[in-house]
């Protein structure tokens, strides 16, 4: 294994095409299976650390599995909460035995939960691990805590999942994994909640650092003192499960709330600064491929919702949910695969350049699939047919080199909930590729609770992201720490003084702190805020 390591990167492959070559050539000298690029990975490492070979990222770069995880400046961690009573009766969910309500347990998500026993510990460890072992740098984490309405969790539970994931992340790398305390929540809230503090401080300045948490919940579950709780946590976005903004829909299919639920919830997390995640479910029951389009259009039109990040997730049955017992009586019928895919087509022509399809389709494995759409790849058949569209992942920059040269700032505003939206972005020339964007809130008068009204009259930043490849703080510079997010929060600054605003709030995540305390900006109830001067 050594010499043939040895003799890969004295070849030094430029591609993942020669790459690829000489490990076929290697595998028939050798007689031996060819290597899978983990392999020669943790190979690689352990001669970089006897100092027999020179370290080279531009060869971990090809050894990097899945390369786009990390393209998008940050690790995504999914962590699964354990099962719990969910309130909800949908009919399109699925209920297995101990797995989460509208979970599978051979989703990989599921799966991993399960192998490590639902700790968040271990699934955050061992999450790490993988991105580790697959050549990626998971120091600026996204850890995305899924399981259905986190909302109705028990509030102990809900402390020691959250303390049990940055404990994960600062301890990572530093020591053994304390298996017999990362299992259960041990003593009173108050004990939990100082151990929570203690160790989002440690975190602050820990090598991993989690700087986004979004949890995923009900809409007629949010308002003020979930908001306030969540933000004791350290959220940054919320994921709502909207399904479709349509009254008849949602109560034919049991959600258990109409539409209004939905713009109250959306513009109070906006009051609060959170970044909004919808889920949609295009072909419900009581749906058609015209009406959904409607919905879709509705959304980014009507200001009562202007989600910031979308969900796509195309209508399935699966055994264990009321809708698949009116698919067996016939009572219902999914979108043939043509449907679907020009449904698709359509609804990306009026993406607007703001928002960001995080997914084309969830991660339910086709064997669980009894009807419904079975293309797995969803998103790449249909980028290979030509479905594009100007959202924010379609553009941004990923691997691109950036100049300061080809960088624009542009200014797209629009209104939402009440409030003016400010999108400034850092694009290329011709437009077509994004390096950095911030979302600027410009509020009304909305949250009553006195600790957070100063936010009343504060203008905040509910997102930075400079996009490009992970770079560790103090690493290589390529799109990241090249004085872009810094222009971009500068703008904001601005446009909130021209706006007569005498602060400006930013909603950080617990490891992005340590930037924004370097402009000046100072904690206040669990945000960065900053004086304007004139």
């Amino acid at each position: 294994m050594r010499e043939i390591i040895l003799k890969i990167v004295k070849n030094k492959p430029k591609s993942i095409e020669e790459l690829s070559k000489l490990k076929r050539v290697l595998a028939k000298k050798y007689n031996i299976s060819v290597l899978r690029h983990s392999d020669i990975l943790k190979g690689y490492r352990s001669l970089v650390a006897e100092n027999l070979i020179k370290k080279d990222e531009k060869f971990e770069d090809l050894l990097r599995k899945r390369a786009v995880r990390t393209l998008s400046g940050v690790a995504p961690v999914a962590v699964l909460t354990k099962p719990f009573a969910c309130p909800g009766k949908c009919a399109y969910c699925p209920h297995e035995k101990d797995v989460p309500t509208s979970y599978l347990s051979n989703e990989p998500a599921v799966m991993r939960a399960i192998r490590n026993k639902y700790s968040p510990f271990k699934q955050v460890w061992s999450r790490l691990e993988s991105l580790d072992a697959t050549g990626h740098r998971p120091e600026k984490i996204e850890l995305i805590v899924i399981g259905g309405t986190w909302s109705v969790l028990p509030r102990a539970y809900k402390y020691w999942f959250i303390k049990e994931c940055f404990r994960a992340a600062n301890n990572y790398k530093l020591s053994i994994i304390n298996y017999k305390s990362a299992g259960k929540p041990r003593g009173n809230i108050f004990e939990i909640e100082k151990e929570l503090l203690l160790e989002q401080k440690k975190n602050e300045k820990a090598k991993y650092k989690i700087i986004g948490l979004t949890l995923e919940t009900r809409p007629d579950y949010i308002n003020e003192k979930e908001l306030i709780e969540m933000r004791d946590l350290g959220a940054t976005r919320v994921e709502l499960g909207v399904q479709a903004v349509d009254d008849k829909i949602l109560e034919k299919n049991k959600r258990g709330h109409g539409v209004d639920k939905i713009s109250e919830a959306t513009a109070l997390l906006r009051a609060f600064g959170f970044k909004v995640t919808y889920h949609l479910m295009p072909g419900l029951p009581g749906a058609t491929a015209k009406k959904d389009l409607e919905l879709f259009k509705k959304i980014f039109t009507d200001p009562r919702f202007q989600p910031d990040q979308i969900k796509f997730y195309p209508t399935v049955v699966t055994r264990g949910s009321l809708l698949y017992k009116w698919w067996k009586a016939g009572l219902y019928k999914p979108y043939s695969g043509k449907v679907l895919e020009n449904l698709i087509i359509e609804c990306k022509k009026v993406i607007p350049p703001y928002v960001r399809v995080l997914r084309l389709i969830r991660d339910i494995p086709g064997e669980s699939i009894v009807a419904g759409n079975l293309i797995t790849n969803l998103r790449q058949v249909m980028q290979q047919k030509g479905a594009v569209c100007g959202c924010i992942r379609c553009r941004e920059c990923r691997e691109k080199k950036i100049s300061e040269k080809n960088i624009k700032i542009n200014i797209l505003k629009y209104e939402a909930s009440g409030g003016m939206e400010y999108f400034i972005s850092a694009d290329s020339l011709d437009g077509k590729t994004l390096y950095g964007f911030c979302r600027l809130r410009l509020p009304e008068l909305s949250i009553n609770d006195g600790k957070f009204k100063f936010l009343n009259s504060s203008a905040i930043v509910r997102e930075l992201h400079v996009y490009g490849e992970l770079v560790p703080t103090g690493g290589k510079k390529k799109t990241q720490h090249f004085g872009l997010g810094q222009r971009l929060l500068k703008q904001a600054e601005k446009i909130s003084k021209e706006n007569n605003f005498k602060n400006i709030a930013v909603i950080s995540g617990i490891g992005a702190r340590g930037y924004y305390k370097k402009f000046g900006y100072k904690m206040k109830s669990g945000y960065l805020v900053k004086g304007l001067k004139k």
